[in-house]
């Protein structure tokens, strides 16, 4: 099930490199690369992420502004939209430059939307 909503997302959004489902661990629990995903390594530049996920999710909290939903981070080569689907776990769509970043938003909340049974 996991496996095909990523795929769904990616198949859904132009210019998307990947999509993986990740804990606020670090470690993956479902991933789908595109071949230009897999060969850039975004696994691992995903699960680097979590640091930041981690701190935002905190200084949102302390602030007293409610939970973390959403976070985009734009290099020169990929974009990374990660949306949270519960307390521990989120996805991560990568894009290239030219990806839909409004499309892959859309994708993400549907995701949420249909999996936030399994990550309650």
């Amino acid at each position: 099930m996991f496996k095909e909503t990523l795929q769904t997302i990616v198949d859904k959004t132009g210019g998307s490199l990947g999509a993986l489902i990740m804990g606020v661990d670090g470690l993956s629990v479902e991933k789908f690369f595109t071949e230009e995903g897999t060969a850039a390594n975004l696994d691992i530049a995903a699960a680097e992420l979590t640091s930041l996920i981690r701190s935002a999710s905190r200084t949102g909290n302390d602030l007293g502004l409610g939970d973390l939903r959403e976070l985009v981070v734009t290099h020169d080569k990929v974009t990374f939209l990660m949306r949270f689907l519960g307390r521990d776990y989120f996805a991560v769509l990568a894009l290239s430059p030219e990806g839909n970043i409004g499309r892959g938003r859309y994708e993400l909340r549907k995701a949420e939307l249909t999996l936030a049974e399994e990550f309650v």
